[in-house]
């Protein structure tokens, strides 16, 4: 099977996504009109979002969208599933119009080309994801010779060739946008359930349209494992560059089914935001399980950096990464004792992610240690037998290197740098046996609110966590005590670094949803929460679910209008379950494999 590795000893030479991995460039890129908005080039990164109304109702396609532009969102997705529901975005665009809303619409499309060439006719861009484009997915494990493979490949063109010729005639843009949930049967069996099977198939989708000479394309790779989505994004644009320098086309980011609250937001801003910080994306979507609106205000703030954000000229030119960049490794340090506030703390080589705190922090929790759970402070940064280092000075990188036994390393406070870049130069320089103790910031207090804290934090270290550099972190841009320990522990658990909760993977509710995914997400909350390291999927229908299960142990995947399948990892095993009683077959199925435990007392 073949791997990000594979695919570079084809290129001829190394893969690389940025330029430089120690200062900040935005990713250059064409520019790809929509409507009479642009995306890429000079362009400031976009934010967009989905309406969850059905696409029949037209009035209330029209004021979710309003809603929508009224905070911000400069694009509106909008799904297609069939024919008929294509046919009524022509109502949908011409009501808008006469309210005087121009905003772009996007045509959401799976399975159906005949939906995709009727959208076509009315809105300003059509999103097809290429693993069910005309592709019915049915896990067949198979080999295909070269032979086989070619001529599914001639099938899909057949298929796909007509769509982008009407979107040529009508100045209409394409989103190629894999989703890791839904890779075809050709693209599993020769790449495998991964971030290179995704690229491929996008891959053969934008080779169809550039020999018809179609340039009006964004790409996006999404998944719910922020692991998977940062790798899969990172070689896309590895194998764009390799491609040429006219395939640089714009960046759609997002992670799928992120879920809600506060969860929902340190997943986005992982992925979202690590991306952002390489100067990959020119256009975001936060999914939440929430109300489409409460979207934009997270998006608007992940990008407010970026946007005054400048070009800086990289400090080094002869380090390189010397970690994985395609996949996630931990890097190898060696495993030191050192002494936590109730209990010694393993750090370093296999050991769990630490939690470290100013002592004023441990002081204030101190009395209520107990309802904190599993929230614990667990090492006082002012009592560790700590190294600070500025990693631009080669004195300082020299005398760590000396020191033969291993020591817990930082990045010195003051340094000129962003927090990832400063990291990634000392994790490129130290030697390996050194742990590592990651900083959110380099100052003692941060401004703005809690949302910026968080999704600041969350970004840094969740970017350095999914490069495998870290051993403990410490938290110091939210100072409230309580909220501070929760945002560390969660950005852990959502870096999947330190699962020590149940997980949940829930998907923004659209108009395919067969049931309230908010109301439905919060029952299962309420009966599974208190399981650790169990990770339940809630999927509103079977676009993404299965694939987007892989990770998860069990799925509750909406089937039909009031029916619900239960599923083991991406194998459904209970169908048509009445919705009333899905949530309490759920908790069987986990009794059944031995996962559940009774809530405390």
């Amino acid at each position: 099977m073949s791997s990000a590795g594979d695919a570079a000893a084809k290129s001829g030479k190394p893969l690389s996504y940025a330029a430089d991995l120690f200062s900040y460039a935005r990713r250059p890129s064409r520019e790809v009109t929509v409507g009479g908005l642009g995306f890429g080039g000079i362009h400031p990164i976009r934010v967009q979002s989905m309406i969850t109304s059905d696409t029949m109702d037209t009035v209330a396609c029209v004021r979710e969208t309003l809603r929508l532009v009224e905070v911000g969102c400069e694009m509106v997705r909008i799904t297609a599933p069939t024919i008929k529901d294509a046919a009524n975005l022509k109502h949908i665009r011409a009501e808008l119009n006469a309210l005087g809303c121009t905003v772009p619409l996007v045509a959401d499309i799976h399975f159906k080309p005949e939906a995709a060439m009727e959208a076509a006719q009315w809105v300003e861009k059509v999103r097809i994801n290429p693993g069910n484009f005309a592709d019915a997915k049915k896990f067949n494990i198979r080999d295909y010779t070269d032979a086989e493979y070619a001529a599914e490949l001639e099938r899909i063109r057949e298929r796909f060739t007509p769509l982008v010729q009407l979107c040529q005639e009508r100045g209409v843009a394409l989103r190629i946008g894999t989703n890791h949930g839904s890779l075809s049967d050709r693209i599993m069996n020769r790449f495998g359930d991964s971030p290179l099977g995704m690229v491929e198939s996008a891959l053969e989708f934008a080779r169809i349209a550039r020999e018809l000479d179609f340039h009006q394309m964004i790409f996006s790779m999404k998944a719910s494992n922020p692991k998977v989505m940062i790798a899969a994004y990172r070689l896309l644009v590895a194998r764009l560059n390799a491609e040429g320098a006219d395939w640089n086309y714009p960046i759609h980011l997002g992670v799928t089914e992120a879920g809600d609250g506060e969860d929902g937001r340190i997943k986005s801003a992982i992925g979202i935001g690590s991306l952002l910080s390489d100067g990959i994306g020119d256009t975001i979507r936060v999914s939440l399980t929430e109300d489409s609106e409460y979207e934009i205000p997270v998006a608007r703030a992940l990008v407010a950096p970026f946007e005054v954000r400048t070009a800086v000229i990289s400090p080094v030119s002869d380090i390189k990464p010397n970690w994985p960049l395609f996949e996630y490794q931990r890097r190898s340090s060696e495993r030191i004792a050192l002494e936590g506030i109730t209990r010694p703390i393993p750090l370093g080589g296999s050991e769990t992610v630490a939690v470290a705190v100013l002592r004023r922090v441990d002081e204030a929790v101190a009395h209520k240690r107990d309802a904190l759970g599993d929230y614990q402070p667990e090492l006082i940064l002012e009592d560790l037998p700590l190294v600070e280092v500025d990693p631009l000075s080669s004195e300082e990188i020299a005398a760590v290197n000396a020191v033969t036994e291993p020591r817990l390393i930082t990045v010195r406070d003051g340094v000129a740098l962003e927090p990832i870049a400063a990291f990634r130069l000392l994790a490129a320089q130290i030697d390996a046996r050194h742990p590592i103790l990651l900083k959110d910031t380099f100052a003692s207090a941060s401004s703005g609110d809690f949302l910026d804290h968080l999704l600041n934090s969350a970004t840094v270290f969740g970017s350095l966590l999914c490069d495998g550099i870290g051993d403990a972190i410490l938290l110091r841009s939210e100072e409230v005590p309580g909220q501070s320990l929760r945002l560390a522990y969660n950005i852990l658990q959502a870096a999947g670094v330190r699962i020590f909760k149940t997980d949940y993977v829930a998907c923004p509710s659209c108009g395919r949803t067969l049931f309230n995914l908010q109301e439905t997400t919060a029952r299962i909350k309420a009966s599974t929460s208190h399981l650790k390291g169990v990770r339940i999927a809630v999927m509103g229908c079977i676009v993404n679910g299965p694939g987007e299960m892989a990770d998860a142990d069990f799925g509750y995947v909406g089937g039909a209008p009031g029916k619900v399948n239960l599923y083991v990892g991406k194998q459904p095993v209970k169908f048509n379950i009445p919705e009333v009683d899905a949530v309490d077959r759920l908790v069987d199925l986990i009794k059944e494999h031995n996962k559940w435990v009774e809530l405390p007392i």
